[in-house]
């Protein structure tokens, strides 16, 4: 007598909005959807031989990490193409340009620490969900999330990031300054890297 599993249908409509966002912050914008597609094809392939049902969440994106771990891996791989020489001189880049510099400083994080910052900013998960993913402590999650973070900090010192949901903290005279200058256009607000916490 086998276990009785709920149809996959339901963990789709239960669970996609995670598995796609999940995908994209560990792989990136432009890898994120087929990372997300290569995770529900080997759920679907592994959902028949599931052993419990327990925790189908945790399941479905320990599936999406490795699968955009293996998108990430496999991007190392492909040879970069030569940057075309621009027509003429900007000061600034667009902002998919601006947020791609992020995304690539996120991508050469230490494997745990890029799963703890999606985990916790891209899934808005609390650090007790994030230490449970990961098989860990809450205090070692947030660890991983801090080390991550002032990595981010070291390495984009002076980059404007695109609006995101991770909290501002306390600044400097001189980042609200630069912020009230650069924020009087249009588009959306920024948040530097420095006032991640």
């Amino acid at each position: 007598m086998g276990m009785r599993l709920p149809p996959f249908q339901q963990l789709v409509d239960a669970h996609w909005r995670d598995v796609a966002r999940l995908a994209a912050a560990l792989a990136g914008p432009g890898d994120g959807e087929d990372a997300a597609q290569r995770a529900w094809l080997r759920a679907l392939e592994a959902y028949p031989r599931l052993r419990s049902t327990r925790n189908l969440r945790g399941w479905l994106l320990t599936i999406t990490a490795r699968s955009a771990m293996d998108a990430h891996r496999a991007r190392r791989r492909r040879p970069l193409p030569v940057a075309a020489v621009p027509d003429g001189p900007g000061a600034y880049g667009s902002p998919a340009e601006t947020d791609e510099g992020l995304w690539d400083a996120v991508r050469r994080l230490p494997e745990r620490q890029r799963l703890a910052v999606a985990l916790r900013y891209v899934l808005d998960l609390p650090h007790a969900e994030v230490a449970r993913n990961l098989g860990t402590t809450q205090a070692a999650s947030r660890r991983l999330v801090s080390d991550a973070l002032a990595t981010l900090r070291q390495q984009l010192p002076e980059r404007e990031v695109g609006q995101g949901r991770a909290p501002a903290g306390p600044r400097s005279d001189e980042g609200a300054t630069r912020e009230a200058g650069a924020s009087s256009g249009a588009g959306p607000p920024t948040v530097s890297v420095k006032e991640i916490r």
